[in-house]
């Protein structure tokens, strides 16, 4: 069984960063749905995205060991259609 990965989520909408634990073959989705459920995101899940060191995970199936995540590394969440600050 493998160890599972500490991780840092920031949530932009609501500006909260989480910390969570999974294992690396969590995938991306159920992650940005973990963060979404428990920052209380008042929009659907697929009206945001996943961000990984500044790149936008495109498939959001792939596990996190695919994609790179090690421990303590920062996922970012953030609506795919963000509003200009007025």
């Amino acid at each position: 069984m493998s160890s599972p990965i500490h991780l840092r989520v920031m949530v932009y909408e609501s500006w909260d960063g989480l910390s969570l634990e999974a294992g690396p073959d969590t995938t991306v989705g159920d992650i940005k749905r973990q963060a979404l459920a428990a920052t209380h995101a008042a929009r659907d899940v697929d009206a945001y995205e996943v961000k990984f060191r500044g790149a936008l995970i495109d498939d959001e199936s792939q596990t996190l060991a695919a994609v790179g995540v090690v421990p303590n590394v920062q996922l970012i969440i953030l609506s795919k259609r963000r509003q200009p600050v007025s």
